[in-house]
């Protein structure tokens, strides 16, 4: 099976502009893609993980990767998905985390001469001229078709800012850079990011001609893109520090019985015959369909090792009951009158993102200490039961201990 036919085996294929273009291209490995990354963080989250993965497997067939970290960008804010305006960073910010998006992303693209590359879009987007932008790129766009894209269109009622709307010009003009001077000629990007995509391969066929070999693929449906990489309102992080290698490795021991056999396909490098024998697996089966999931991916992010310390783990917490969760850290700064409520402990131990969704989680009954069921928001622990450990567990398979 060839490249572009396993990218669509594994169900990574949403659209394309041209597929048999696309195709031939891909599988003789001769496309030079790229794909974006807006650095509103100082880490990448498992929601990269489809576009990581998909570099990683591209460059293995003879492909060239342009990792572009969207320093410029990022100045600006990506409105598809969102409801409300993105926090603005500073350069400074900015800088910081597109050096920890490089040293993450060196664990799965192979950078150097002639192999894969980075470029940063704050090279040529903060030296634009902004009426000769307006003359040179505005001109190519219609107001009436960008307001009846998608990520537009969810924003209007809301409203949306001038500011923001200005951001498929400068997606659009990336691909027409990136096309003039890196012979970039496919984009890659998350089929919510279709229109914007779009912008760029109308861009390069207005400003060099239609005979300009531009091609455009979105993978993965938007609602999949934000469900995975979430948990309890929080990102799963890559960065250790962040999420440690037991937390990511349990984020993905606990995926939905309906999602796994679609991640195992999409994120993992398990041949596509071994995936499909796994199909017909119900019941108890799942589970271990569910730890092949979790090792795979931690092993592609933490390494073999630590995908194992997790693994043993997780199945010794399981057969425990929670004797040996791992343990989160209480300070005494974090205890008032010498105590700390349980709705604090909940979120200082990282089991619930804020205290309203503590809240919620004790009214609804799936939080208990010590083995007793939480039912009062107002209950408390001392110094003395902190110092001895108080093993905290949320619904059925999330524990941890808090220890002063």
């Amino acid at each position: 099976m060839q490249i572009y036919e396993e990218l669509k085996a594994r169900g990574l294929i949403a659209q394309v502009t041209n597929e048999e273009e696309i195709r031939e291209m891909v599988n003789s490995g001769k496309a030079t893609f790229y794909i974006g990354f807006d650095c509103t963080a100082d880490s990448l989250t498992a929601g990269h993980f489809m576009a990581l993965t998909l570099m990683k497997r591209l460059q293995a067939a003879g492909n060239r990767p342009i990792a572009l970290i969207g320093g410029g960008t990022t100045m600006i804010g990506d409105p598809s998905g969102r409801t409300d305006m993105r926090k603005m960073l500073t350069r400074e910010d900015i800088n910081h985390n597109a050096e920890c998006f490089k040293r993450q992303m060196e664990r799965f693209i192979e950078f150097g001469e002639g192999k894969a590359q980075m470029v940063n879009n704050a090279d040529w987007l903060l030296n634009l001229n902004y009426i000769e932008l307006l003359r040179d790129v505005g001109a190519c766009f219609s107001v009436n078709n960008m307001l009846r894209a998608e990520c537009y269109k969810q924003r209007m009622e809301k409203g949306l800012s001038f500011f923001e709307f200005n951001y498929m010009i400068m997606q659009s003009y990336d691909f027409y850079y990136l096309f003039q001077h890196y012979n970039c000629n496919m984009q890659f990007g998350g089929d919510d990011q279709w229109s914007n995509m779009l912008g760029g391969t109308e861009l390069i066929r207005k400003k060099l001609g239609k005979d300009a070999h531009a091609m455009t693929i979105t993978l993965l449906t938007d609602s999949q893109g934000h469900k995975m990489g979430k948990t309890a309102g929080n990102a799963v992080w890559l960065d250790p520090n962040k999420t440690s290698p037991f937390d990511f490795y349990q984020y993905w021991r606990n995926v939905g019985d309906a999602d796994v056999l679609k991640c195992i396909r999409m994120l993992t490098f398990l041949p596509i015959e071994e995936i499909q024998k796994m199909e017909s697996w119900e019941g108890s089966r799942l589970n271990e369909a569910k730890e092949i999931l979790a090792f795979e991916l931690t092993k592609l992010v933490h390494g073999e090792e630590e995908a194992e310390k997790a693994q043993t783990a997780a199945r010794s917490l399981f057969v425990s009951g929670g004797d040996n969760a791992p343990e989160a850290h209480i300070s005494a700064e974090d205890l008032t009158d010498g105590a700390i409520d349980i709705l604090t402990l909940l979120v200082k131990t990282s089991l619930c993102a804020s205290k309203s969704e503590a809240r919620r989680a004790v009214e609804q009954g799936g939080v208990s200490a010590d083995g007793e069921k939480v039912t009062d928001i107002k209950a408390a622990f001392d110094e003395e039961a902190l110092k001895k450990g108080i093993l905290l567990k949320k619904g059925k398979k999330t524990f941890k201990k808090a220890v002063l």
